[in-house]
């Protein structure tokens, strides 16, 4: 297990194997008894550790860590048992004794999880920025904990939601050059999802570590977390919310038949779940043109864009709007409609600053390019007065 222990930075020795071992779904059956006996069997199995090994981790003899397995002496001495339960990186409540630490560990578990629920939400309304602001000191308090050996399940799937969190927000405000770091952080969380056996939770891990991989240019290695990702989606909503995103990816690799499969397969799921900001007509219109144009087809993404306008079914995110002004701006444009083109563009403009958007203000900037002298400046000042806020 050792190619693992990245997931939460550089665990002590004695601690290492611990965190992990109790994450898992066996491990929870087990500690729901809060027989120490039964717990010392399993730490020592999954270990391969003989009594004598044990009884010195946690600083008893072999006949005692014996005795206590066959059950004919029983610890009920609450320092002996806070003790083991250090040793072992247990929450002291787990072997039946609480303490001010067990208590901080619940509101930290609370706060955390109502941190990363408002992050998003932040996030969604235009507000990534705030969402980066309030999971960066999160983040880092649930890595230093699981340094130091205390990585119960709860605290390490709270660090695997928190670090997802974190890399999407940070792939809305970061610029283009730097977007590595985003999905850095989302693959971070990968290592710790392994090993709790959910295929929801692993889909959603893949789904938001692939986009961001999109996001950074990597664009095969997105594709293949996507596609991966749908294959073990549990159910329709959780397929229905990985499939634009492949599509996407699809799109921007150039592979024409797992893009047009991704749209039909999205079409057909719209009619079956419900409906979500990146889950709707809207989006997987803007989805479509920009496949379309990615996968050769200019004059399809130009017919498409002069049907009328899906009506939205859900709330939109903001940045949802500034995307979808950028790529029907740039589909306008190869139609020679530089007048829609030049509107288009300018409201995205305006919406990326203010949102703090500078990867799109760099999409603004490409698209138009030489031709909308007038859009493309206005986008360049825009990111650079992003730049010079961020570097403050």
């Amino acid at each position: 297990m050792a190619e693992h222990s990245e997931g939460v930075g550089a665990l002590r020795p004695s601690a290492r194997h611990a965190a992990w071992h109790w994450a898992t779904p066996e491990a929870q059956t087990v500690l729901a008894t809060r027989d120490l006996a039964a717990i010392l069997r399993f730490h020592r199995r999954v270990h391969g550790q003989s009594q004598a090994e044990t009884g010195d981790l946690i600083g008893y003899d072999k006949t005692y860590v014996s005795a206590i397995e066959l059950g004919k002496r029983r610890l009920t001495d609450v320092t002996g048992l806070r003790h083991i339960a250090e040793r072992l990186a247990l929450p002291p409540h787990v072997l039946g004794i609480t303490n001010r630490a067990d208590t901080d560990f619940r509101a930290l578990l609370q706060f955390g999880q109502s941190t990363v629920r408002l992050a998003e939400i932040a996030r969604q309304a235009g507000h990534a920025s705030e969402a980066v602001a309030e999971l960066w000191p999160l983040v880092a308090r649930l890595e230093a904990r699981a340094r130091d050996g205390h990585a119960e399940r709860e605290a390490l799937r709270l660090l695997a939601d928190a670090r997802l969190g974190l890399g999407t927000a940070l792939g809305n405000v970061l610029p283009e050059e730097r977007l590595a770091t985003a999905a850095h952080w989302t693959a971070k969380s990968l290592n710790i999802v392994a090993f709790f056996n959910d295929p929801a939770l692993t889909t959603t891990a893949l789904r938001m570590h692939g986009n961001e991989l999109r996001k950074a240019g990597l664009i095969g290695a997105a594709v293949n977390r996507l596609v991966r990702a749908a294959s073990l989606a549990p159910n329709s909503t959780s397929r229905a919310a990985v499939l634009p995103l492949l599509a996407r990816a699809a799109g921007a690799l150039g592979n024409a038949p797992l893009f047009d499969r991704a749209v039909r397969e999205t079409r057909k799921l719209l009619d079956q779940v419900d409906h979500t900001s990146l889950v709707n007509p809207v989006a997987l219109h803007e989805i479509e043109l920009r496949g379309l144009i990615g996968t050769g087809r200019a004059r399809a993404a130009i017919l498409h864009a002069e049907q009328a306008a899906p009506t939205p079914t859900t709330s939109i995110a903001p940045q949802w709007r500034v995307i979808e002004r950028i790529t029907t701006g740039k589909v306008r444009l190869l139609g020679g409609d530089r007048h829609g083109a030049t509107e288009l563009l300018t409201q995205a403009v305006a919406e990326a600053r203010a949102q703090r958007l500078p990867h799109q203000l760099q999409r603004i900037n490409r698209t138009g390019g030489h031709e909308l002298p007038e859009v493309t400046d206005a986008a360049t000042q825009a990111l650079s007065q992003l730049r010079t806020e961020m570097a403050a």
